[in-house]
Formats: structure tokens, C-alpha cells, sequence
């Protein structure tokens, strides 16, 4: 009896440090166990996704502040509550260091290794005029919403963080 390889879908919502962690660890976990994983990220969880080094992506003065308030990458992701002006983000990174846990931008590169699917939002990148050249190597081509329900409707476990 050959079993088939069961998937899970993660909708990311968030940019949030504290929800892209979880994001990360159920994504990296589930690849280990043999699933086919898929993040679709979406809105405010796309900015992890844009390279470091850009600062300002946006393709006007409103998405330009948009994204001015939203750091690239995974540095800069704040907490979603107790920020504190980042001093919430530097404690948490200290525990979760001193607990051993990876940091979620080394889980996104196991991730990527593992053959995780990382789907950023078209929508979301034409919307607040994240150009594909702004965002991070080797991710998935920017797909639609019916392309990730879509896979949500294969998936055994879907998730919305």
C-alpha cells in the first residue's frame, strides 16, 4: 500500500517576529516529517521577504510609507505586542538564543533547503509596489489567492498565522 505525501499549507499574514516563528518552526518541522509544505505570504507577512538591503520599496508616496513602516527582511520584524520602541524584539532574540532557538531568517534558509514552497503574494507585490528584484533569492513565482486555496483544498493541515 504506498502512502501518499501529505501537505500543509501556511497562509502569512504577519511579519510580526513573534508570528514568524512559528511560521518557520511548523514549516521546517512538517518538511522534516516528509510533508509538502507551502507559506503563501501575503500583506504585511511579505516584507520578512524583501531583501535587507531595500529600504523603501512602494511605488508612490502612500505605498512608500507603507513601507517605510514596515522593515524589510527579518531583522527588523518587530513584536506584536511588548515591542517597546525594539527593545522587545533584542529581548526576545536574547532568549530565544540563550533557549537555542534558531533565529526565523537561519529557519527560512533550512526551510528554502528543505524544498518548502514559498509563495509571495502577486496581488499583495502589485498592490504596495514590491518589485520581484526587491525580494529575497530563489522564493517561488508570486502566485494569486486561488492558487493558494488551491493548495489549501489538497492540504490535511492549513494554517493562517
Amino acid at each position: 500500500m504506498s502512502e501518499e505525501q501529505e501537505n500543509m499549507t501556511i497562509i502569512a499574514f504577519s511579519g510580526d517576529l513573534d508570528k514568524l516563528w512559528p511560521t518557520m518552526i511548523l514549516s521546517s518541522t512538517a518538511a522534516a516529517t516528509g510533508m509538502n509544505v507551502t507559506v503563501f505570504f501575503t500583506f504585511w507577512g511579505l516584507f520578512p521577504l524583501v531583501k535587507e538591503d531595500v529600504r523603501i520599496t512602494g511605488k508612490d508616496a502612500m505605498t512608500k510609507m507603507l513601507a517605510g513602516m514596515n522593515a524589510p527582511g527579518f531583522q527588523g520584524a518587530k513584536l506584536s505586542k511588548m515591542n517597546m520602541g525594539g527593545m522587545g524584539r533584542r529581548m526576545m532574540r536574547k532568549v530565544a538564543k540563550k533557549g537555542n532557538l534558531m533565529p526565523p531568517e537561519e529557519l527560512f534558509d533550512i526551510c528554502q533547503d528543505m524544498g518548502v514552497n514559498m509563495w509571495p503574494c502577486q496581488m499583495t507585490m502589485d498592490l504596495l509596489g514590491i518589485a520581484p528584484e526587491q525580494m529575497r533569492p530563489n522564493l517561488g513565482v508570486p502566485v494569486g489567492a486561488a492558487t493558494a486555496l488551491q493548495m489549501m483544498s489538497k492540504s490535511q493541515v492549513s494554517l493562517f498565522i
